[in-house]
């Protein structure tokens, strides 16, 4: 399969802020919207796998990229203008989202009208909001003075994405790990790449995104959009639960769970996702192009 070739656009918030995008391919319009501590070009791999059958746009959510800044104010709601502002752009009634990227499309499809067809993979739906705010302070502080590795610690364990053996370890010796991991992706990185480092920062919205639709459940009883909900068996423990609920409450609602793949099985190799791997990508489209080409 060749490369999927990208044009670059953008559309205007409902704030003014501008948030661009990555186009290719030709059909029906799917926005994919990546999820934290990644950006639009995350997810160039599943874009080139749906490409031949859909005209997929990759937008950067704000403080990545092509697309401007958070604001003090950043909530749930400004997401969804952000992604409002490119689906009317492109006349998509799909959307595919990522983690906290998935929570949005999720709430999206509850609250606009132009949504019919949803893909999530490992959507970051928990059932308590609560500790996601306990530590959003601490990763400020550390953030603020220039300590990123010491934000990106607080974090891991934040998101609970940390396994068993890690929370064993000394903090300062994680902080240090991180440290040389960032340096060594920064030198390896291409120019012009997003490294952990420069998406640091971002982590403080999804947190707040993660508070602020923890316990939600209920809500998503009127999402009248079909839903396809993917998860894997090596994914976040944290959101397991969610996921079991969510195909509980959902109106229309197909789920499917990867045996052997991880959260980041979605998205392409590299960065933060360094067990990524193209035919894990590849299949994962395969059933989110299924899915699209139902109705």
């Amino acid at each position: 399969m060749r490369a999927a070739e990208l044009t670059q656009g953008t559309v205007t918030s409902r704030d003014g802020t501008e948030i661009g995008y990555y186009k290719t391919g030709e059909g029906p319009a799917v926005v994919v919207l990546h999820g934290s501590m990644e950006s639009a070009r995350s997810h160039t791999l599943l874009a080139e796998a749906l490409s031949d059958e859909f005209t997929v746009y990759l937008p950067d959510r704000r403080g990545r990229g092509l697309s401007g800044p958070h604001k003090p104010d950043h909530t749930v709601r400004t997401e969804i203008e952000d992604l409002n502002a490119v689906l009317t752009a492109a006349g998509a009634e799909r959307a595919f989202g990522v983690s906290a990227g998935g929570a949005v499309v999720l709430e999206a499809a509850r609250t606009l009208p132009n949504l019919k067809q949803i893909a999530l993979y490992e959507p970051a739906i928990v059932a308590d909001g609560a500790p996601h705010r306990e530590w959003l302070e601490r990763f400020d502080q550390e953030i603020a003075r220039g300590d990123v590795a010491g934000a990106m610690v607080t974090s891991m364990f934040g998101f609970e994405m940390a396994p068993a053996f890690l929370k064993a370890m000394p903090r300062g010796l994680l902080r240090w790990t991180t440290e040389k991991m960032m340096a060594k992706e920064e030198r390896q990185a291409d120019a012009g790449a997003i490294t952990m480092r420069q998406l640091a920062p971002t982590i403080h919205a999804e947190g707040t995104i993660i508070a602020e639709l923890g316990g939600s459940f209920d809500a998503f009883r009127t999402v009248e959009a079909e839903v396809l909900l993917l998860g894997a068996s090596k994914g976040l423990p944290s959101l397991g639960p969610g996921r079991a609920t969510l195909e509980k409450v959902l109106p229309h609602c197909r789920r499917i769970e990867f045996d052997g793949y991880d959260h980041g099985s979605s998205s392409d190799p590299g960065g933060v996702n360094p067990n990524g791997k193209p035919e894990a990508v590849r299949r994962v489209a395969a059933e989110v192009k299924a899915f699209f080409k139902q109705s």
